[in-house]
């Protein structure tokens, strides 16, 4: 492997980063479409073939968010010492075996517990290890490629859930899942194994001069600003995923019918493609304390707006908007710690920033349901999922460290 000769010690060249962002490009929107955006096709099948409560269909789902989030500590500590290869390579591997048996399984435990498994496979091959691998690669340039892999990867629903859909017409669940886990052997395997060779560079506090005072990673993630990121960021993504989930019941409260409803959400999603295009522009003309207030304080301005519209043309701008709210935030998870701390220990910190992340994701869509079944309506639940990330733009506030 050459070196390019205007890069820093131990990078790869031009050729090398290219197929470094090309493989994960490729290899994230499988990975999330098999992993991820598969169930929410295929659970109402699951649930109705198994004759399994659809609560505890999705509980095993969410069981394997969990586990990610708890998996992605150790895996930032690898990542650190040893780079993404072999790691997103075994996390691939183990994916498989986990798809299929979820694909088989005969009872309830045993789905649950692949679940599980699929879990630790997550944790190794989602958005956490690729934004290292591109953090550590890339150096100065990281938001370029990192903005580039969000906009990929934000398609992994457009086209695996119709693939999925198309597969589950002509086929049962089960053998849908067997035939996503070969794509995902076939793609994500010799991908890793393949496209993320090369030397893995060890950043030093002499690469970034106005991070040198950051050199314990323990101390970083005791500080009153790591806690205080923690929790704007955990805060925030509550609401967000609150808003993703239960979007669809407040416009349809508000009128609308299930399928422009649907079609709003989708809108959605394309919102977050523009909001993610404008990042590196909008990072470059603002200080990271501002950043990060301005995009939580969008997130919390445009769920609160959601909960106030009532027309449907209205609701469905909205809806973009928002969905470029949390476009942002993606990238503004992933350029959290290099913006205040640098990249020397970005995989365990970011592994310690994304756990409780994924945990309140996790519990977003049965916190937003019970909050407007306790509310007796949407309305008055967005209004309350904005006063929690008004809550985190403030706590965002102590974020940056002095």
């Amino acid at each position: 492997m050459t070196v390019d000769s205007t890069a820093q010690p131990g990078s790869l060249s031009r050729a090398g980063l290219r197929r470094v962002l090309v493989t994960l490009c490729v290899t994230e929107i499988t990975s999330w479409g098999v992993l991820y955006y598969a169930f929410p096709v295929l659970a109402t099948d699951i649930a109705r073939d198994t004759g399994w409560s659809p609560t505890w269909v999705t509980a095993g789902f969410s069981g394997g968010q969990l586990v990610a989030a708890l998996a992605g500590i150790p895996v930032g500590r690898w990542l650190d010492r040893h780079g993404p290869r072999w790691l997103m390579t075994g996390g691939s591997i183990l994916a498989v075996p986990a798809v299929v048996a979820i694909a088989t399984a005969q009872n309830l435990a045993w789905f649950v517990a692949a679940w599980l498994l699929a879990g630790v496979a997550m944790g190794a091959t989602l958005y956490p290890p690729a934004f290292a691998a591109l953090t550590r690669w890339y150096g100065p340039r990281r938001v370029g490629a990192l903005t580039v892999v969000t906009l990929v990867a934000g398609l992994a629903s457009t086209v695996f859930a119709p693939l999925t859909a198309a597969l589950a017409s002509h086929l049962d669940w089960r053998q849908t899942y067997f035939v996503l886990a070969a794509i995902l052997a076939m793609i994500t395997i010799p991908g890793h194994a393949w496209g993320l060779r090369g030397h893995w560079p060890d950043p030093g506090p002499h690469e970034h001069p106005a991070h040198a005072e950051h050199t314990d990673p323990g101390r970083i993630a005791r500080s009153r600003a790591f806690v205080a990121l923690v929790v704007a960021l955990s805060l925030s993504a509550f609401a967000a995923f609150a808003v993703v989930i239960n979007l669809v019941p407040l416009l349809t409260e508000r009128g609308l019918s299930p399928g422009a409803a649907a079609v709003a959400l989708g809108l959605g999603g394309a919102g977050q493609v523009l909001g993610r295009l404008g990042y590196t522009t909008f990072a470059r003309h603002t200080s990271v304390r501002a950043r990060t207030a301005i995009i939580l304080a969008a997130v919390a301005a445009t769920t609160g707006v959601l909960g106030l519209l009532t027309t449907a043309p209205a609701l469905v701008i909205a809806a973009v908007v928002a969905g470029m709210a949390r476009g942002v935030f993606t990238l503004l998870q992933a350029t959290a710690i290099t913006d205040r701390w640098g990249p020397v220990h970005y995989g365990r910190l970011t592994g310690l920033l994304s756990a409780p992340l994924t945990i309140t994701m996790s519990l977003a869509p049965w916190a937003g349901a019970a909050i407007a079944g306790g509310l007796g309506g949407y309305s008055h639940t967005f209004l309350v999922l904005a006063l929690v990330a008004v809550a985190a733009a403030v706590a965002s506030l102590v974020s940056v460290p002095r």
